[in-house]
């Protein structure tokens, strides 16, 4: 229940369209029960059944009143136009009435879309955001298309849960209380008999579709498995093709795909199974309920034909939302076990928090310093990535890291935007804790350019203005110059405004690297990291992304992640990392001189 009440305080901003969807589904039930119980008063005085009413009585607010009120009107037009022309006004007005009701009931659903959507289109954007500020230590444990099962499907249960939900305790409710309250009105001891028929209903109605919630859980589960599998699929067809692992890729796919099936048919067969079951339990209670009836009215106890007949029209429109009843218990059970989901992800904890307090910084004035800093990834194990590191950068220098896979040098940058928060130590920028920031202006003295070139599937211009309020087309053109992208941008169909495909694969490796440069460019960043930027081009590619990347450098702080010793020769300082540690550190010359683990690593690359 706490995750209905959840689901439902996204409803209360839209609480005007909810109340005009109340007042709309009163009127739609009024004029329902109206059209109805007009019939039997009208056939009793058409068939002389009961004696016309001649005096006209007092309206007043009570379903009697308006009854006797509408007796008379009735017994004045037979007396005066003769049964004829009587029953065909009745007609028309009977038609009229229909009309309204369904009238109002368009209405009622009219101002049913904005709460619908809208609430919708909430909960989405939420998920949105908190996909967003989640740390990406949360991502290394969850599978991406599950992420996106939860943005889009389970999303779209919790749509359908809504509304159910809405129209059953405001629609239906009204229906029943309302031709309960008729059929009290006409006779009270078969109302009664009534009523416990239907409590029995849906009594078994609940037991057939209790654990609907699980399996939907479950369902909801492996269909983001299944949205994985797909999204790797996407990217990784040429390695597949390249090992021949179709075979294997479909095994795997037709295993989850079966096991989605599997649960999809027995929720759907639960939930398939409310219409017919509601329909004959309704029919099992129509048959009982016309027996009982039936015997009352042949013993002349207290029980008239044509009220019967009444009673039985009134009693039929109870069967509708009995059925609407069942249909919206499986929705909702359905909805909750999304909602669920959905929840799990929007309550996750946001381990990179920023202080109430937060400092301002726009500037860079003078060094990076880490110490005594230690990390480790909470979600797997114990084992220290980064351990005891000191180091320090000042201002305007470039400082190398090399040391083989696995290192820490990754996870050493990635900490100073706050990537992830270091476990032990500090690390500092102009003698302030990097946790004691402002979020967005830390991350803002940062441009990255890393191996694998990130771009989204927009224009040209929209890839390299990423991130920067009111770029203009000058200068994105002057930073796709200075990337050595201008050029080929130029050639493309449409310029800067030409598409570049899912993440750019309209173009080469090195334009694609181009890109990422010009947007660092544009950015124009204090502090510069780049990560492993050359380290899966060609020759003639390195040579212009390596051009590109020396213009960018000049003049900032730059981190360089390298493979390719040969491009950090002239750093300023270089850091050779070996198990989570500092291992040895120097200019080029002086590791050289030291005969140690750079030295190797040089020696390697030269063959």
């Amino acid at each position: 229940m706490k995750n209905l009440f959840r689901i439902l305080s996204y409803i209360r901003r839209y609480t005007a369209f909810a109340l005009l969807n109340v007042l709309f589904n009163v009127l739609t039930v009024v004029f329902s029960l109206v059209s109805v119980i007009m019939i039997i008063p009208f056939l009793q005085l058409l068939f002389d059944k009961i004696p016309k009413v001649v005096v006209k009585p007092e309206l007043q607010l009570s379903a009697e009143s308006f009854i006797n009120y509408m007796k008379y009107i009735l017994s004045d037009e037979i007396m005066t136009n003769g049964q004829l022309v009587a029953l065909e006004k009745f007609c028309v007005a009977i038609g009229f009435l229909f009309f309204l009701k369904n009238l109002f009931r368009f209405l009622a659903v009219y101002f049913l879309a904005p709460i619908r959507s809208g609430a919708v289109r909430d909960i989405r954007n939420e998920l949105y955001a908190k996909i967003l500020s989640l740390p990406l230590s949360y991502y290394s444990k969850e599978r991406k298309g599950d992420i996106i099962s939860r943005l889009t499907d389970d999303v779209k249960e919790v749509e359908i849960s809504i509304i159910s939900f809405i129209e059953v305790t405001v629609r239906e409710p009204l229906n029943i209380i309302i031709y309960l309250a008729a059929l009290l009105l006409l006779s009270p001891q078969l109302t009664a008999f009534v009523f416990v028929m239907l409590l029995v209903t849906g009594f078994i109605i609940g037991r057939v579709g209790k654990s609907l919630k699980k399996q939907s859980i479950e369902a909801q589960s492996v269909s983001g498995q299944l949205l994985s599998i797909a999204d790797e699929t996407l990217g990784g067809l040429r390695i597949i093709h390249a090992f021949n692992a179709e075979k294997f890729m479909r095994e795997q796919f037709d295993k989850i795909n079966t096991e989605f099936f599997t649960l999809s048919r027995k929720i759907n067969t639960r939930r398939e199974l409310s219409s017919p079951l509601t329909e004959f339990l309704a029919m099992c209670v129509v048959c009982t309920v016309l027996y009982f009836g039936g015997t009352l009215v042949l013993d002349h106890k207290n029980l008239e034909a044509e009220t019967f007949i009444g009673f039985m029209v009134l009693f039929a429109q109870l069967i509708p939302p009995a059925k609407n009843f069942s249909s919206a218990s499986y929705n909702i059970r359905k909805g909750l076990a999304s909602a669920q989901r959905i929840f799990e992800v929007m309550d996750a904890e946001v381990q990179i928090a920023e202080k109430a307090n937060a400092l301002p910084i726009r500037e860079f004035k003078r060094e990076i310093e880490y110490r005594k800093v230690g990390f480790t990834y909470n979600n797997y194990d114990s084992k220290k990535i980064i351990n005891d590191i000191n180091l320090k950068v000042e201002k305007g220098k470039m400082v190398a890291m090399v040391g083989q896979s696995g290192a820490g040098k990754t996870t050493m940058v990635d900490l100073l935007p706050r990537f992830y928060d270091i476990s032990e130590g500090q690390i500092l920028i102009d003698g302030t804790d990097v946790r004691d920031y402002k979020l967005n202006d830390l991350r803002g003295l940062f441009g990255m350019v890393s191996q694998e070139s990130i771009l989204f599937n927009d224009s040209v211009f929209n890839n390299i203005a990423f991130g920067i309020e009111n770029a203009t087309r000058e200068t994105v053109i002057e930073a796709a110059k200075i990337a050595n992208a201008h050029d080929f941008i130029m050639k493309l169909e449409n310029g800067y405004d030409s598409t570049i495909g899912d993440r750019g694969g309209k173009l080469s490796g090195g334009e694609r690297q181009r890109l990422t440069i010009a947007r660092a460019v544009l950015k124009n960043p204090p502090i510069l990291i780049l990560d492993e930027a050359t380290s899966s081009l060609d020759s003639n590619s390195e040579k212009l992304v390596q051009e590109a990347l020396q213009k960018l450098m000049k003049g900032r702080t730059t981190i360089v992640i390298a493979h390719r010793l040969s491009t950090i020769q002239y750093a300023d300082e270089i850091i050779v990392m070996q198990d989570g540690k500092i291992s040895e550190r120097g200019n080029h010359i002086g590791l050289m001189a030291k005969n140690g683990i750079y030295k190797r690593l040089v020696e390697l690359q030269a063959f």
